[in-house]
């Protein structure tokens, strides 16, 4: 693991606009940048860098954060894999904390593999470009299939020169263990021989998210009807087949800008889309697609296109990944290519626009192309009929959102022309047995009753929510603030008539904000901002200053995000420059404590408000079902007390009730 040391001094050293400069064509825009989202495609710049704060905030999409948080999100780095490129940047060197025996041992293979694999990696194209039998057997292959030397550099194509071991002799003179050379499968060890196991292959590696080798695809070249046309490493501790999509690392910030991820079957598919300008495609490497590679690209899109061949066998066989899809939460399209066109045959022969137009109006709901695609082998058999609208309902009971699986339900028997009713009990009929197979004990599938419709207590909750949040944003910007504060009391004089004392104090904005909440034993509803406020009362506890970057820079990743959502909102509408109109604005000391004791005292009419509606409710319920220990009279006392308090509320809020 990184030392604690290392990160802080990542944290300390990391600047947010020399890091998010690096991808992002910033501007200057006052004290703060600004530029257009890498997220989405807008013509007006909404992306906004605050070096003060050291954050930012992207207002098309809602996401921000600090420079750890934009690799995260841009370059789908894990928080180590993060931390690793922000030391390599500032040239931190990384301490690693103490690992036992066997801990340090799986990290140091792990290590060794990767570095064995970029070694093979850097070998194969340096061969490809600069040694004669690679340029032309292997450069000559690939200039066949229309790669251009921009496409060969981008995909970091090779090739394996067809010696037993000329791979494996460079890679011992460099110094690397022939132990690591196996364990990757790059080398082959048989009875004290070795073995290249790609020899006379072009070579494909497989990146992981992040860029590493994780392993090789290799294509033979030889006229040998006997060698496997395609070969793969085996599985290591590094390379898992049903982990990994080809193309995953070209191809993620495509797939997460425009929202979507076309599937293919095979490495070519891959790159000649790439080539033809379509960069958000995969491919599953041949095998049967796996939860495992869906998850990976969840984590970029919630959107899938499988992109089929023209061969109907072949789409029979494939279409049963759909269901693994749907299953997974996710929505998912079909394109099928014309009779003998694959994804990178079709792309081969038309222009970005062409195959755009294609993929835009080929895209089939998962519905419709099962039913087109399956409908045919019925020929008007009605139980043949009957086990394909099972067989759809069956795909449908695999969603996980019950408002989705309502609507595909009315497309399916609009399409099948069936009555709703009968899908409906069909669903119910497959989720009663998928909940009474033990295999799905674990699953916990929510029962499916059809669309409910949406509590009225949403309003409510938004309120509270936007009263907490605000507590939160002062205690951040302002909680270390000494403010002269004035506390307003009612009293009776000797006339009967009630006047409004005046009572003036100081204190730090922080304290005022905990003593009101204290005194009133108000708890946070919102889990985020309850742990960001505790954190900040323990701060206070420890008579130490409230910083936000100590919560913009926070381990919780949701704590990080919600301080960076509050600042960067107030960064937004930060008010400058409004002299030259004419306009000003008043100085922080005279609107400071009104803007505190404001937000306390609507926090406290909101839940005296709820209070009064619980009190009502209860007394309307004890009209309808009466009861001896109920004290109706009691209650209404209890709603006059808090009516009258919200009365004084709103006086000190200078409101009328």
């Amino acid at each position: 693991m990184i030392a604690r040391e290392t990160i802080d001094k990542v944290f300390e050293t990391a600047r947010v606009e020399e890091v998010i400069g690096d991808f992002v064509n910033l501007k200057k825009a006052g004290a703060n940048y600004k530029g257009l989202s890498p997220f989405t495609d807008e013509k007006t710049p909404s992306f906004m860098v605050s070096p003060v704060k050291q954050i930012w905030k992207d207002f098309s999409t809602g996401k921000g954060g600090n420079a750890i948080k934009f690799l995260m999100e841009h370059e789908h780095y894990s928080y180590p894999e993060a931390i690793r490129y922000l030391a390599k940047k500032y040239q931190i060197e990384i301490e690693e904390t103490v690992q036992n025996d066997d801990e340090k041992k799986r990290s140091d293979e792990r290590e060794s593999m990767f570095l064995v694999s970029e070694f093979a990696k850097n070998y194969f194209i340096d061969t490809l470009w600069n040694s004669e039998k690679g340029k032309a057997i292997g450069l000559s292959y690939f200039k066949e299939r229309g790669y251009t030397d921009e496409t060969i550099k981008k995909f970091e194509l090779g090739y394996s020169p067809d010696e037993w071991s000329a791979f494996t002799e460079e890679a011992e003179t460099k110094k690397y263990d022939l132990e690591f050379l196996e364990k990757t499968g790059l080398t082959i060890v048989k009875d004290q021989r070795k073995f290249d196991r790609f020899k006379g292959r072009v070579m494909f590696p497989i990146h992981s998210m992040s860029g590493r080798i994780l392993g090789f695809g290799g294509r033979t070249l030889s006229s040998d009807k006997k060698a496997a046309k395609y070969l793969n490493s085996p599985e290591s501790i590094i390379y898992h087949k049903s982990k990994i999509l080809y193309g995953i690392y070209q191809a993620k910030q495509s797939i997460a800008k425009e929202d979507n991820c076309y599937l293919v079957e095979g490495y070519t598919d891959v790159i000649s889309m790439w080539q033809s300008g379509i960069e958000n495609v995969v491919a599953s490497s041949g095998t049967a697609l796996t939860s495992d590679q869906i998850r990976l690209i969840n984590r970029l899109t919630n959107n899938i296109t499988v992109l089929f061949d023209g061969d109907a066998a072949g789409i029979r066989a494939s279409i049963r990944g759909i269901d693994l899809i749907l299953e997974q939460g996710l929505n998912v399209k079909v394109v099928a290519f014309p009779e003998g066109d694959d994804p990178d045959s079709f792309a081969k022969n038309r222009s970005e626009e062409e195959i755009s137009e294609y993929l835009h109006t080929h895209a089939q709901d998962f519905i419709q192309f099962k039913t087109s695609l399956l409908l045919e082998g019925t020929k008007n058999d009605p139980i043949k009929r009957a086990e394909l609208i099972r067989d759809i309902v069956s795909s449908i009971s695999k969603i996980p959102n019950n408002i989705q699986k309502e609507i595909y339900l009315q497309e399916c028997a609009r399409i099948m022309n069936i009555s709703e009713s009968v899908l409906f009990n069909e669903l119910s009929q497959i989720l009663k047995r998928e909940q009474r197979d033990p295999r799905n004990q674990s699953l916990q599938k929510t029962p499916f009753t059809g669309i409910k419709k949406e509590s009225k207590e949403i309003e409510k909750i938004d309120q509270l929510f936007q009263m907490e949040k605000k507590i939160i944003e002062i205690l951040l910007l302002y909680g270390n603030e000494q403010v002269d504060f004035v506390d307003f009391v009612s009293e009776i004089d000797d006339d009967g008539k009630k006047k409004i004392i005046k009572n003036h104090y100081t204190n730090e904005v922080c304290k005022e904000i905990y003593m009101n909440l204290q005194e009133d034993e108000i708890e946070f509803t919102d889990p985020v901002f309850l742990k960001i406020y505790y954190e900040i009362i323990h701060l206070l506890n420890q008579d130490q200053g409230i910083s936000p970057d100590l919560f913009t820079n926070h381990e919780d990743q949701d704590i990080a995000a919600a301080v960076t959502d509050i600042l960067m909102d107030e960064e937004r509408y930060v008010l400058s420059n409004w002299e030259k109109h004419n306009i000003f604005v008043k100085e922080k000391d005279t609107y400071l404590p009104k803007l505190v004791m404001d937000v306390l005292y609507n926090l406290r009419r909101l839940l005296i408000a709820q209070k009064i509606h619980a009190l009502k409710k209860d007394l309307q319920n004890g009209e309808d079902e009466p009861s001896l220990d109920r004290d109706n009279g009691a209650v209404l006392e209890l709603i006059r007390d808090y009516t009258a308090l919200k009365q004084l509320l709103f006086e000190k809020l200078n409101r009328v009730i």
